[in-house]
Formats: structure tokens, sequence, C-alpha cells
């Protein structure tokens, strides 16, 4: 049997091709844009997600001429939070309102006003934060009444694919963790939080585990793709659950790094657990347990941004060299990688992106590496808080796109003083979504099987000492930054 992992991400999605050896038969992606239309908006069509599917499934199948007959389920991996919302005639209503749109800071101070912290942790485990769904509903509940009496179906990124390919509306308790509606301790949907929001539970989704069967692949779905048989649809798992498991992230003690588009600091839990301050993100895990995770808005996008933005027509690659000649520390500057807001451990949408520590003689390469510092500071951020709460940690993992760089893991290691394991596939959600998809066709007897077949620790990145010793002191300062400009970052925003 194939399985197919969809890992529908914020700039592309991915399409993976996998059999029950772990063996991987092909992939296949496209990319689609992100509009800012104003400051601190994100958007996407939901149509370009769907028709970059398509072409990446067409793709995966023929490039890699996969026998479509034996390909038996589909899982997967999306982007959290963005809102989605449909009327009665399943049209989109409106762009999707993604995870880093800051727009929605009043709502989030309704909903803390009206509930009370307490109370709302107590309801569904977290803080309203500007990325979570919910705030979202209430922003074109106030800005567009017309468009919100027509919405009768909110769907996540990924679950708007899921109702192209079944015609299913379906979501699993990992994504719907981060929509701010579900009680993520009962893995039910929170109906006090639903009757404030004004809307029926109705419109939303039916929730499933990550590796339950959700549906089935349509008949029409199938002609167009090229599919015969049946093929299992599986609930599938936020992007950092189902990269969880992707990296075999299953078990206490185990802690995944994300340098993607975001960054993340991902630790399973057995049992529910929540932050008394509510400074990590309590949620449900993909292998039907839970997990705290501490989230960044920026990360492997600051070094884009520095890379496109502020040195066009600068080769990546000799950026990177520059950086790797200097010296740790960058010579005193320190970058602080607020360019969307930030989440963890602040959860501040007027934060911006600073440089601090520039003189006449800063150079490229200082500045550069102190990009790739300041992303693995804010990661550190995460870290210590799970230290805080007494979260075990026997081994980091590190995946995303910017792990590929062993300047990069060289620097984590050091700023983290733990070594950063490297794992036989950088393949991430993808890999989790078309583990998921096995265990739910029946192929695996459970996630951790799975995880044992497809996830082998190859090499590890050791922390150089004097290096430790010098990133201490300065993630001391690089905290003390932001203390000393979060009041000016509010007032610039006003």
């Amino acid at each position: 049997m194939i399985f197919l992992g969809i890992d529908l991400g914020t700039s592309s999605v991915k399409v993976l091709a996998v059999d029950k050896d772990g063996t991987i038969l092909g992939e296949s992606s496209r990319e689609y844009p992100v509009y800012y239309p104003k400051s601190n908006w994100a958007e996407q069509n939901p149509e370009d997600w769907w028709m970059g599917t398509k072409e990446a499934i067409k793709e995966v199948i023929q490039k890699n001429n996969l026998p479509e007959g034996e390909i038996r389920g589909i899982g997967f991996s999306g982007q959290m939070h963005g809102l989605v919302a449909l009327d009665e005639e399943n049209k989109v209503l409106l762009p999707a309102i993604l995870w880093c749109d800051q727009r929605t800071a009043e709502e989030c101070e309704d909903i803390t006003n009206h509930f009370g912290q307490e109370k709302l942790t107590e309801l569904v485990g977290n803080k309203a934060l500007t990325g979570f769904t919910a705030p979202k509903i209430l922003w074109v509940k106030k800005n567009h009444p017309e468009l919100f009496e027509k919405i009768r179906h909110i769907l996540l990124p990924k679950d708007y694919i899921r109702f192209k390919l079944t015609g299913d509306y379906a979501t699993d308790v990992s994504d719907a963790s981060g929509m701010l509606l579900l009680d993520v301790k009962n893995r039910c949907w929170s109906k006090e939080m639903i009757e404030y929001i004004g809307i029926k539970e109705e419109y939303l989704p039916k929730l499933y585990e990550s590796y339950e069967v959700t549906g089935k692949l349509s008949e029409e779905v199938k002609g167009e793709l090229g599919l015969t048989g049946e093929v299992l649809v599986v609930g599938g798992g936020g992007d950092n659950a189902a990269g969880a498991i992707g990296t075999g992230t299953v078990k206490e003690g185990t802690v995944m790094v994300t340098l993607g588009t975001s960054g993340v600091v991902f630790a399973a839990h057995d049992d529910y657990a929540v932050d008394s301050q509510n400074r990590l993100h309590a949620f449900c895990h993909a292998n039907g347990k839970y997990h705290s995770m501490g989230v960044m808005l920026s990360a492997a996008s600051c070094l884009k941004w520095w890379v496109e933005e502020a040195n066009k027509g600068m080769d990546f690659d000799e950026l990177l060299k520059e950086a790797s000649e200097t010296e740790p520390g960058a010579k005193g500057v320190i970058f602080l990688p607020y360019l969307m807001g930030e989440r963890t451990p602040y959860a501040d949408p007027d934060a911006r992106g600073t440089f601090l520590g520039l003189s006449m003689s800063t150079t490229r390469g200082e500045m550069t590496r102190a990009v790739l510092e300041g992303v693995s500071f804010g990661l550190r951020d995460s870290l210590e808080i799970l230290k805080d709460i007494g979260v075990p940690i026997s081994q980091i993992i590190a995946i995303g796109g910017g792990s590929k760089s062993p300047l990069w893991k060289q620097i984590l290691a050091d700023i983290f003083g733990y070594p950063i394991n490297e794992i036989n596939t950088n393949q991430g959600g993808a890999l989790g979504a078309a583990i998921l998809a096995g265990v739910g066709a029946g192929e695996f007897s459970s996630i951790e099987e799975a995880c044992n077949i497809f996830i082998k620790i190859v090499g590890s990145v050791t922390p150089i000492e004097k290096n430790v010793e010098k990133y201490n002191k300065i993630y001391t300062r690089y905290k003390e930054a932001y203390q000393s400009l979060k009041d000016w970052f509010k007032l610039s925003a006003e």
C-alpha cells in the first residue's frame, strides 16, 4: 500500500508518497502567494491551496509512476488557526485570515475581559491570541456583519482541502486546539465559547483523532486525479503535531524544534498539562495524548526577509558564508526577531524586529549572524519555560528549512546548551501526515510502531562549551532588550 501525506504550509503545499516500509517514493510541491493588504494583515485564497494540492498530487503520481490502485490512504499536516468561512453553497466568503495575521488584538481583549484569564484557561486551556481562529470570527462579526450572517461552515486550512477531496466537514483535535473553541482537556467543542462568539456548533467541523478515518476520496476527485479503488482520508494534524509525528516526537523527554516560517518548540505529554501563566500552548497531540508548544511568529522568515528584502540580489549561500566567518555573538549585535509581532512568550502583536548594537564597523556578516542568533534566542525562550514547568528534556530534534544549515544548527546547539539530533528525514509534517494515514488504514498497529520503522537518529551537533557560556550571557541581554523596548513598540503602533 501507498500513503500520501499532504502538508499545506504557508508558502507552499507539499505531497509526499511513502510505502509501508518507510520508503519515500516521491514528492512534489506547489507554491502560492500570501497577501498583505494592510499592516499586520496576512491572507490567502483557499482556491490557491486547492489548485496547488491537485497539481502536486497528480505530479507525484505521474512523475514517479505510482500504481494508482495502490494508494490507500491520505493524511494531512496543515498551517494552523486560519479562518476559512463558507456559505450554505460552500462558497468561500472572504480570503482566509492566516495564523500570522495580527488584526484581532481588540477581539482578544474582549474575549479575555468577558471570561477572565482563569475561566478562559479552564474552558479552552489557552490565552486569547491574535493568531487563533475564534478572535478572527469575532472580527468578521464586527467588521463584516453581512458576511458573518452568511457563514454556515467554519474550517481550518487543511480541512478545506479535506472538504474538496471528500465533501466532509471534519477536523482533528490537534488542529482544533488552536482555534480557542476547543475544550482541550476533554477533546470536545466548548459550548460556552461557541455561544459567546455567536455561532452554532453545527457550523464547526466534526471532531476526530488525527489517525481516525474521516471519509473517503470522492468518485469525482478520484476521476480527476486518476485514482482507483477505495482511498481513505484520516484526520491528520496541525502542522506542528504532524511534524512531531514525522520526527518521532511522541514520548515525554523528546523535544522538537522547528525552524520553519514560524519557530516552534514542541514537547509531548502523556497527560493534560497547562502552564499557569499560559506562556505555552496546551494542545492535543496527534498521537491521542497532549503536548506543550511555544511558537514564535517569525523564524526562518526572518532570514528570508534579510536575504530577499534587505539584501536583494545577494547570493543566499554567500550571506551564510559571511556569517560563518564572524565570531559567536556577532560582536555585540543583537537582533530581535519580531517582524510579525510575537506569540511566545510575550503575546505582543506590537513587537517589532530590531537590530541593537550597530556601529560603523558592523559588517553584513555580523548582521546575518545576529539574525540567526536572534531567532535561536527566541526559541530558547520557549525551552526555558518547558524547564520551568518541569518538562523532562532528554533529546532535541530539529526540523524545518532552517535546520538544513549546519551553521544554524551549531548556533542552536550552542544557545540551547543541548545536542541537536539529526534524523534520517527532514520531511516533517508531510511524513507525519503519511504515517497517520498508514495507521488509519490499518497498516500499523500504532503511531509509535510506525515511527520506529520510518525514523532513525543519524547524527548529532554537539554544543561548543565556550560558545555556550558566551551565549548564556548574551541571552540575558537579549531578554532585557524586549523589556526595555516593549513600551516603545506599543507607542509606535498607535
